[in-house]
């Protein structure tokens, strides 16, 4: 009768199962028996007091749908029992009084600390020092990969790797989706990662060359070029050139001491599973307060994954400006899905219901998780790379790809991906996957780099973090590296929304 429950807040009506509790089987929780009225899967939840129909079913200390009858205890808890409360457009109130404690005295551990990154002109650093080819339109894809193939003799001294980048945009897009693909484009090619950057166009695409130079701004064309394939007769040789070109100037450029404030972690996952909501996600958060404690900046994102859970940021905002810029954000994303006819709570996945999720605020209060209790600072559009420092909120949907990407354009170092399920993804910067179980880690431990489950496994959140922030400061400095790199897991990804000609 080993206790296989967890309550995470006292209010809570509804505990999370930490293993597999069979049909009629009894549990303990605290001092009280709980006997399963039917099977609950380990991250799924179980009634541990009555529900009526139509009352709120309580995790996190909120509430995460409405029950859809009568529920008695040790009933599953699910989505043939729970049903989301979420409907469309809401009305908000700044009520900063009710934000968390925030002292970033309390969170030392990065006080003083360094990385060993790359100094750049722009007074930002970078953890790798790479040469990217990133194309403006998707019809040179090839083009770029047969450059990044015959380019790689050029990988030497501190050059930590050569790739391309390819996508299927730049032509025959409007409006909106041109805008999308021109400003990504052009953050990703001013990423610190990127020592050096090809800009590689075809001639006769919608975005002209002209265009991506203006919103590039000034570069060191010594380390940034650009080429337009019809305008040469060997467009790969010529690529290759170029590339040679760049390497002599960035291949000696050494790894130094790089105070930790200049480090920005990109938060991504909304909870893939039951577990995340207890260990990954309030890890990652545990991560961002160090980081943001120490002058460092974390990006949150994955707007619909929010939904239901808003009012923890918003009233975290620093300011009445980045309160109303989030409750733009919100409603604006939430207008996205209403102008394609698509409910606004229509998530989690499929994959996400089996591991436990059962409504979007079942998932949103896993996802703001990632957050911590540090201040809101700041609110990016899709494509903006941050300024402020601290906790800022970026405009994405909840892809895994396209949001990683953006993260990556917003000047993101590192992704840290949670993840109940397991996936091999990357986008162009290391992308750390944190397991929520520790079965995931055993079992995909050619993907996973930290097992987060260690958390119900009887260590300390600090323990843990502390492990957590020294791996990080390992990547960030090149003396280790994400899983996804050591499998070359490189994929760029750019939101689309609307008419392709």
């Amino acid at each position: 009768m080993a206790g296989k429950l967890f309550q995470i807040q006292p209010k809570d009506n509804a505990a999370v199962a930490l293993a597999d509790i069979a049909a009629g089987e009894t549990t303990v929780l605290g001092t009280t028996s709980y006997t399963a009225q039917n099977a609950i899967p380990a991250g799924h939840k179980m009634a541990i007091r009555p529900i009526r129909a139509g009352e709120d079913v309580i995790k996190y200390g909120f509430p995460i749908g409405t029950a859809r009858r009568d529920i008695a205890v040790g009933e599953h808890l699910h989505t043939d029992t729970v049903k989301s409360k979420l409907g469309s457009l809401l009305e908000y109130r700044y009520e900063p009084e009710k934000a968390p404690h925030w002292d970033p005295a309390e969170h030392s551990y990065l006080a003083g600390k360094t990385f060993d990154g790359y100094a750049r002109p722009d007074g930002r650093a970078g953890i790798r020092n790479e040469i990217w080819i990133i194309p403006t339109v998707g019809c040179v894809n090839a083009i770029a990969q047969a450059i990044e193939k015959r380019a790689q003799v050029c990988k030497e001294g501190t050059i930590d790797g050569i790739f391309a980048y390819g996508h299927p945009y730049g032509c025959s897009q409007l409006g909106g989706d041109m805008t999308n693909t021109q400003k990504y484009l052009a953050a990703l090619i001013r990423h610190p990662n990127a020592g050096g950057v090809l800009v590689l166009g075809l001639g006769c695409e919608n975005n002209e060359m002209d265009q991506m130079r203006a919103l590039i701004g000034d570069v060191d064309e010594r380390r940034v070029k650009f080429l337009l394939c019809q305008e040469v007769s060997d467009e790969v040789e010529a690529g290759v050139q170029l590339i040679k070109e760049i390497a002599r100037e960035v291949k000696n450029i050494p790894r130094t001491p790089q105070p930790v404030a200049k480090l920005v972690l990109g938060l991504k996952c909304g909870g893939s599973d039951g577990f995340s909501g207890i260990t990954a996600n309030p890890l990652v958060g545990e991560v961002s307060n160090e980081l943001v404690a120490a002058g460092g900046t974390t990006i949150l994102t994955e707007v619909p994954e929010m939904f239901g859970a808003e009012t923890l940021l918003m009233n975290r905002a620093k300011d009445k400006q980045v309160f109303e810029d989030t409750v733009q954000l919100i409603n604006g994303f939430k207008e996205y899905f209403m102008r394609h006819g698509e409910k606004v709570d229509e998530n989690p996945s499929p994959g996400n219901k089996a591991g436990g999720i059962t409504t979007l605020e079942d998932k949103s209060l896993g996802c703001v998780q990632k957050g911590g209790i540090a201040p809101v600072m700041d609110v990016l559009d899709y494509g903006d790379t941050a300024k402020e420092q601290g906790l800022l909120l970026l405009c994405a949907p909840g892809n895994d790809l396209v949001a990683s990407n953006a993260l990556a354009a917003a000047g993101a170092h590192i992704v840290l991906f949670t993840t109940g399920r397991g996936t091999p993804f990357a986008c162009p910067v290391p992308t750390v996957k944190i397991a929520s179980n520790p079965h995931l880690a055993q079992h995909k431990a050619s993907w996973i780099d930290f097992n987060a489950g260690r958390l119900v496994e009887g260590e300390t959140m600090q323990e843990i973090t502390a492990d957590f922030l020294d791996l990080l400061l390992a990547i960030a400095s090149g003396k280790a590296h994400a899983k996804s790199e050591a499998l070359d897991k490189h994929d760029l990804a750019i939101f689309k929304d609307g008419v392709t000609l």
